[in-house]
């Protein structure tokens, strides 16, 4: 198989058609059924694109707790309004799509914990009933909420800890960070990096978690969001006051950076590796401007808009930076 695969069916695993339930239990995270990914179970997050990669050493003690984007898409909701974690059709796909092609990117940093929550529907980012929308936001952050603090409970005994996140996750993981990472003084410590990818991220939104300037900062956050070079989203929260991170380079400079920086993409067929050299980068208006990906059947990517794949234009140049981190990391405690 061709290993530039279209971005347009990179979105069809993204974005699918599942159904959901409301009403449903609360979900207990002592339980492994819960969790997309977890170290205590063998899951897609575990996976590399090619041989070669760089892989999480045995000894590396560092956790990446990541927030998956919102595989609950089909149609408008009416009474469901988020998403069931026990239907086997939405789990299956949430797996497939953003813990294979997503939450992997990380494994080489740390053990990868990735919850399944009660996601709200897509919906709930467009419709009018902003009541409704508000209550489904509400009722996934509180399964966020949950699992991260089980996890720092039961299984993160002080180590130093990655939060990475797209799309609804990052709407979580925004929350997540105001309140209980940025007010406290410990877990601030411990953060090596936040990458909080897909949703606008103001540089004043923590009190005590600042932007990341360099590749090697740690106790920061990075965030982007990715259209086509030249195109200016109408709708959407533009500006200076965003915080964007460019992926290739690790700055928040506005000098384009060229695609022969670009380490590797990972696109539909995970199989099938990196394909190298795809986009370049550059910072302009509170988003990030990417070159149109060039590769056989790209006539079929029409849409300027690359949220769906933020992170994975960006793969080996985000896993080898969530690596770098943590190195810096350690450094700058052993000399303490």
């Amino acid at each position: 198989m061709c290993k530039t695969i279209s971005l347009f069916l990179l979105m069809m695993i993204n974005f699918g058609f599942i159904t959901g339930a409301q009403g449903q239990q609360a979900p207990d995270y002592a339980q492994l059924e819960y969790w997309a990914a977890h170290p205590n179970k063998e899951d897609l997050s575990d996976q590399i694109p090619q041989a070669g990669v760089s892989t999480l050493k045995e000894n590396q003690k560092v956790d990446v707790f990541f927030l998956h984007p919102t595989t609950f898409t089909k149609g408008k909701p009416k009474q469901n309004w988020n998403g069931d974690i026990l239907d086997e059709k939405l789990r299956t796909k949430t797996e497939n799509g953003t813990i294979l092609h997503q939450a992997s990117i990380f494994n080489g940093a740390g053990n990868v914990y990735a919850p399944f929550y009660r996601q709200a529907h897509l919906e709930s980012y467009f419709t009018k009933d902003t009541v409704r929308a508000k209550q489904a936001f509400d009722l996934a952050y509180d399964d966020v909420k949950a699992a991260f603090m089980y996890y720092l409970e039961n299984n993160n005994q002080g180590k130093p800890f990655i939060i990475a996140s797209h799309s609804q996750g990052t709407t979580h993981a925004i929350r997540l960070f105001k309140e209980i990472v940025d007010k406290d003084k410990q877990l601030q410590e411990q953060l090596v990096a936040g990458y909080l990818v897909g949703i606008p991220v103001a540089k004043d939104d923590f009190n005590n978690i600042p932007v990341c300037e360099t590749p090697e900062q740690t106790n920061c956050f990075c965030a982007w969001r990715t259209f086509k070079e030249g195109y200016t989203p109408k709708k959407r929260i533009a500006g200076n006051s965003i915080a964007v991170t460019n992926p290739i380079s690790w700055t928040t400079t506005k000098e384009k950076v060229d695609k022969s920086r670009n380490k590797g993409s990972v696109l539909k067929d995970f199989d099938a590796g990196f394909t190298q050299h795809l986009v370049g980068a550059q910072i302009h208006n509170g988003i990030l401007w990417v070159d149109k990906p060039k590769f056989p059947g790209s006539f079929l990517l029409i849409s300027k808009n690359y949220h769906i794949a933020d992170f994975n234009l960006f793969y080996e140049s985000v896993r080898d930076n969530s690596i770098n981190r943590v190195n810096s990391y350690h450094k700058k405690h052993n000399k303490q």
